[in-house]
């Protein structure tokens, strides 16, 4: 890895961590719609799969504009929170269990995805780069919705099923 010495450079670094993100989001959400057993829960899972691969080709395309290639990092923290929700999606849990856990699992994946949009939308802002900004920023609503839609989910229903 070079030595970062701009927020340029730093843009280009988070762009390719988010990318990295999206890949590994986009392998392992078919596994928690498979497991989810509530239909909202499960509608919720897919809608955001569709989502998602939107989103990896705004990242493609903010890196398109910057010339950067969005590959050749790994982001270590969506390696982890995917590996802690696949040693979830293993565990012997009643059906409504089971769902809240996905929430729980998924949340923390949306707070990792906000973080990371928010602070790259920053960035490109700073920097002028505006249509770069826009996609970041489109992103991050959905990201935000997705997150409130789970929360809403779990409040409403899923976790008086669990109780």
């Amino acid at each position: 890895m070079s030595k970062l010495k701009t927020l340029d450079d730093l843009l280009e670094h988070q762009l390719k961590d988010l990318y990295s993100a999206e890949v590994q989001i986009l392998a392992a959400l078919p596994k928690m719609m498979d497991k989810a057993t509530d239909k909202k829960l499960k509608k919720a899972f897919e809608t955001h799969y569709q989502q998602t691969q939107e989103q990896k080709e705004r990242l493609e395309k903010a890196c398109e504009i910057l010339g950067v290639n969005p590959k050749g990092e790994t982001c270590k923290a969506m390696e982890g929170l995917i590996k802690e929700a696949s040693e979830f999606l293993k565990e012997d849990a009643e059906d409504a269990v089971m769902d809240a856990g996905l929430i729980a699992e998924a949340q923390r994946v949306e707070h990792y995805e906000i973080s990371g949009y928010g602070t790259a939308r920053r960035y490109a802002e700073q920097l002028g780069h505006s249509e770069v900004a826009d996609l970041l920023a489109q992103t991050l609503e959905e990201e935000k919705d997705t997150d409130e839609l789970l929360n809403d989910l779990a409040i409403e229903s899923i976790n008086e099923k669990a109780e």
